[in-house]
């Protein structure tokens, strides 16, 4: 009898310990593969991509007033804001009427900054390009030129891509980098795919929580039109660059 208990006794001593083993391993595998693709910030107000250390938001006049020193000191668990992309202009003659303002309090607040250009399509590239060229005079520090490239305005696709072709070629002449191409899905599959495959692409796709579905390589994500910043009183786009610190520093304009 004493030996059948001793013998009962072990096995459910080697059964703890497989179960305790399985559920260790459970544990860490379940982190490993099965990790969670987004995280929920309260403070932000959306849901924000794990996995990316880089964060950042873009705005423009409908921003209004930005409080940049508030922007900056702004920090939620692991996450800050890193860069800001900063409308500048918009078809032939419409410049953002914040846009002096954001650029320069955002420098003052040491935040990497960049400007965009909203393009027409049913107007001449050239004539755009020579407006953000005439306004924008990025530095040594800031993010590459960005084209924003959403709306057809009635052009057809050869019109589009001509006039986004001089448009690029011109800012690419004047700064000596690739420009940023900023589009959605959609609009990249329909007008673009196959003649800016070499462009570095900053993707507006939402509702995603791991990364954009497209493919091509991406430079960055605009994943939430609805954050929350202190220092902005009105919803903020966010995005995330896709990849880490080092990475971000080689894009830079020298």
């Amino acid at each position: 009898m004493a030996k059948r208990k001793k013998r009962f006794g072990k096995r459910i001593l080697t059964a703890t310990i497989i179960f305790a083993a399985l559920a260790i391993a459970s544990y860490y595998l379940s982190n490993l593969f099965f990790k969670a693709k987004f995280i929920h910030y309260a403070a932000f107000g959306i849901d924000v991509p794990a996995n990316y250390s880089i964060h950042g938001i873009d705005v423009s006049r409908y921003q209004k007033d930005i409080s940049w020193q508030d922007v900056k000191a702004m920090k939620v668990k692991d996450i800050s804001i890193n860069f800001a992309f900063i409308k500048a202009t918009e078809g032939t003659a419409i410049t953002d009427e914040q846009y002096r303002d954001n650029m320069s309090a955002a420098k003052e607040a040491g935040i990497p900054r960049g400007a965009y250009h909203f393009f027409i399509a049913s107007k001449s590239g050239k004539l755009q390009a020579a407006h953000f060229l005439e306004t924008v005079q990025l530095k040594k520090g800031d993010l590459p030129p960005v084209l924003d490239a959403e709306q057809v305005n009635g052009a057809s696709v050869f019109d589009i891509q001509q006039r986004m072709a001089d448009w690029l070629a011109m800012v690419e002449a004047r700064y000596k980098v690739k420009p940023i191409i900023y589009t959605n899905i959609d609009f990249y599959k329909n007008f673009l795919a196959g003649r800016f495959d070499d462009y570095p692409l900053w993707v507006a796709h939402y509702l995603q929580k791991e990364k954009p579905r497209i493919e091509r390589n991406w430079l960055f994500w605009q994943h939430s039109d609805a954050g929350h910043i202190t220092g902005i009183r009105s919803n903020v786009d966010f995005n995330v660059f896709n990849g880490d610190s080092t990475a971000f520093k080689q894009i830079l304009l020298r």
